[in-house]
């Protein structure tokens, strides 16, 4: 099983993550949370790098069903994204495999909910981009 899936969207990153947030509302996923890793290193450590952006993403009808079955799983929660853009101008994004939950915990009920959050996010992410 990968631990992460990747799919490729020929746009830079900004534009690549706004058609990935469109792509993931329409399969029910919000976003939680965002990491823009290149201001984060630029503040911090003062370097400059490719663009970088992390994204937690949360169907919560799918989250209530795995935290239900068991409330550790929360520490795998949101899923991420990573989007990073290459020197060509293109984004590569990178998604936590949702399979990796029930593997991990194997707790009866989570691999209904593992299975249908790595469905959803693949289709999302197949409509606006090419898997890698």
């Amino acid at each position: 099983m990968e631990p992460v899936l990747c799919y490729r969207i020929n746009s830079p990153l900004t534009e690549a993550e706004a058609t990935v947030r469109a792509a993931l509302q329409k399969e029910g996923f919000g976003i939680l949370t965002e990491v823009d890793v290149t201001a984060v290193l630029r503040a911090k450590l003062g370097v400059e790098t490719k663009p970088y952006k992390i994204l937690g993403a949360c169907n919560p009808a799918i989250a209530h069903r795995a935290m239900e079955a068991d409330p550790r799983v929360g520490a795998f929660l949101p899923c991420g994204l990573a989007l990073y853009e290459d020197a060509e101008g293109h984004t590569t994004v990178c998604l936590q495999n949702p399979d990796l939950i029930s593997a991990t915990f194997h707790t009866h009920g989570l691999e209904e909910a593992g299975n249908e959050a790595r469905e959803r996010l693949d289709s999302a992410l197949r409509s606006v981009a090419k898997p890698v």
